[in-house]
């Protein structure tokens, strides 16, 4: 197994959306929650095509102004970029940079900020633990 396996499943096995997007703002991947959020405008299909062309003038601007502020400084990351009240979350542009540091695309995030509704350690089974927080 190659270590991009496991960072595949690690996106692929978010809850939350994620868009991957080159330099030229091509969309190079979509995890499954962004492919069934974005259904209504193609889902899958979309992979290939300009993130730009999914948002209107001032927002595409605004996703060009994020992408060029990542190039201008390594230590330029991650920009806060949307809050969806109706969701309770929140939206980021995060850079994504080779070994080198070398911007080579982005990646669109969106994390809930509602409290976790399953029981910890859910097993599914009569062994259920629910630890203390003592123990962690």
């Amino acid at each position: 197994m190659e270590l991009r396996d496991y960072f595949k499943s690690i996106i692929d096995g978010d809850r939350c959306p994620v868009v991957i997007c080159n330099l030229k703002h091509e969309i190079i991947y979509m995890n499954p929650a962004a492919v069934e959020r974005y259904a209504k405008r193609g889902g899958a299909g979309l992979v290939g095509s300009s993130l730009l062309d999914c948002h209107g003038p001032e927002s595409a601007g605004m996703i060009q102004r994020a992408a060029d502020w990542f190039g201008r400084s390594r230590a330029n990351n991650i920009i806060y970029t949307a809050r969806i009240e109706r969701e309770n979350k929140d939206v980021y542009m995060v850079a994504l940079r080779d070994g080198g540091g070398r911007l080579i695309g982005y990646y669109e995030k969106h994390e809930h900020r509602n409290p976790e509704i399953m029981r910890r350690y859910d097993f599914g089974d009569s062994q259920n633990m629910e630890w203390s927080e003592d123990y962690l």
